[in-house]
């Protein structure tokens, strides 16, 4: 916008010390802010404004040309189909058995739910609840000073 360096300022304000005075340059410098902080805010809305209009026209532009919605329509499918595959892939290598390679490669029919064993992959709850063994306690240390003597008997 404006190249106005200190130099520029400061004889600004020396001239407006001269033409207004001392009594009236407070009140002068305020007025001045004020003025300034509301085209500084009117400029930042106009600009706000105007991005709007042009975000709302490339929607409607895109819009307009429904080939390339579809294309990501087609995308987004193909995305969600690979990742419910490899959901499916994780939650079959999970289940007991599928390790051994006692398959043929053919993913296993999905299971109705109805007299799954409870540590089967499609029941969580099971697997939540289960703690982890806990660590065995570790012998601390003692200091040479603080050992008990020996008995009679031991060397």
């Amino acid at each position: 916008m404006f190249d106005i360096g200190f130099w520029e300022l400061a004889v600004i304000g020396v001239i407006a010390l001269l033409v207004v005075g001392p009594e009236r340059l407070p009140a002068l410098a305020r007025t001045v802010g004020l003025w300034v902080g509301r085209i500084r805010r009117y400029v930042s809305h106009v600009k706000q404004d105007i991005e709007r209009e042009l975000h709302a026209e490339e929607v409607r532009q895109l819009i307009e040309k429904p080939g390339e919605l579809e294309s990501l329509r087609d995308v987004a499918k193909e995305t969600a189909a690979v990742f419910e595959d490899t959901r499916k892939a994780f939650d079959d290598a999970g289940r007991p058995g599928a390790a051994a390679g006692g398959g043929t490669g053919a993913p296993p029919a999905p299971d109705a739910g109805a007299g799954a064993p409870a540590g089967s992959a499609h029941d969580p709850a099971p697997a939540a609840s289960q703690s982890p063994p806990e660590p065995a306690p570790r012998e601390t240390p003692v200091p040479d000073d603080e050992q008990q003597p020996e008995r009679p008997g031991q060397h």
